[in-house]
């Protein structure tokens, strides 16, 4: 999953306080058990917690690359599904790469394309890349706001992380609520209106969007919106782009140097994935993915059916497994309390170690 934080001051030498951000990285290790990394100078500070899918010691973060007279180093968290692609394009126009990791091909790419390189992205990301001549800090965010990316501003330090808890590390951001986020709350919650936080001066970069921060503030720019057009298409079409899409997107997420794992909840979405993943992965002699589903003590027998969900979900995880004979493996919680401790005691802690979900 990884996960990355970020301080940005122009006024003091934040070499002498490097114990702020190892303090805010420390707070988001479970979205990156396997590796850690720094980077640290005068205006800007980096820290990057590692979850290892592909290229080991390639794709080590932040990353630093000089070209010419200027060194850009980034902090990432996401997959570039088309970084192959990429990759092939800026070699046939004279780029050279040290490793096979989407996190080099995305920073040589806006090395290459500068602020556009979003519009040859396709994948779910959030990132920050410093310039070390501009001295500015190029921000993104992927179109759907997939993977997060929140931040604020106070004493002149721009701070960011991948989750609203590592900003509370800095010493001068404080937790308080105002009348916007209460109305966050409990007039838009559980949604929120794109951009803000419960929290006061918290923010979030907004999906489809990216930003540069340099001495003078933030400028941020919208680069891609969701766009309602009729449908046109006849049904045989219809199934036709649906099916593509389907196989495209869900075999550009099966790209790995570590084994897959897939969760089966029983319903459409997790079931129609893991049909088109089973199937790829035979087609391609890639080994089968492990199945995985979550079930609480004594459910089955406090199940109650309705017009809306007839069988349990355990029925139809079972034709699932039975259909494409997978490895699965069932994860029993005593109490439903026990949920959120899930993806920190098994996910994120254990499986990724071996694989990924």
């Amino acid at each position: 999953m990884c996960g990355f934080v970020g301080i940005v001051n122009y006024d003091k030498n934040l070499k002498n306080h490097d114990e702020i951000i190892k303090k805010m990285s420390n707070k988001i290790t479970r979205r990156g058990p396997d590796e850690n990394g720094y980077f640290i100078n005068e205006k800007v500070m980096f820290g990057h917690n590692r979850l290892i899918i592909r290229d080991k010691l390639g794709g080590k973060q932040p990353m630093t690359i000089r070209e010419n007279d200027t060194f850009y180093t980034i902090c990432y968290n996401g997959q570039i599904y088309n970084s192959s692609e990429l990759k092939k394009d800026l070699e046939n126009k004279g780029v050279k790469f040290n490793s096979y990791s989407d996190t080099e091909v995305l920073l040589r790419s806006y090395i290459y394309y500068g602020y556009d390189v979003t519009k040859y992205l396709n994948g779910i990301f959030s990132f920050a890349i410093w310039d070390s001549k501009k001295e500015e800090l190029f921000i993104a965010r992927d179109n759907f706001g997939i993977k997060p990316f929140f931040y604020t501003f106070k004493n002149n330090n721009f701070v960011f992380g991948s989750e609203i808890k590592t900003l509370f590390e800095h010493p001068d951001i404080e937790k308080i609520v105002d009348s916007i986020g209460i109305c966050e709350l409990f007039g838009v919650g559980p949604a929120h209106t794109p951009g803000l936080t419960i929290y006061k001066d918290i923010y979030e970069l907004k999906p489809g969007y990216y930003g540069v921060f340099d001495k003078y503030g933030l400028k941020l720019n919208s680069y891609w919106k969701l766009e309602s057009k009729p449908h046109k298409d006849n049904f045989e079409t219809t199934c036709r782009k649906i099916n593509y899409l389907l196989e495209d997107s869900i075999s550009k997420q099966l790209v790995s140097d570590v084994p897959l794992g897939l969760m089966l909840s029983g319903g459409l979405d997790s079931s129609i994935i893991t049909a088109y993943a089973i199937n790829y992965c035979k087609t391609h002699n890639i080994a089968l993915p492990k199945t995985f589903s979550v079930d609480y003590v004594d459910n089955d027998k406090n199940f109650v059916k309705s017009d809306f969900q007839p069988n349990s979900d355990d029925y139809f995880i079972s034709l699932m497994v039975n259909k494409f004979k997978t490895d699965h493996r069932k994860i029993i919680l005593d109490t439903p309390e026990l949920a959120s401790t899930l993806y920190d005691s098994v996910l994120a802690r254990d499986a990724p170690r071996n694989g990924r979900c």
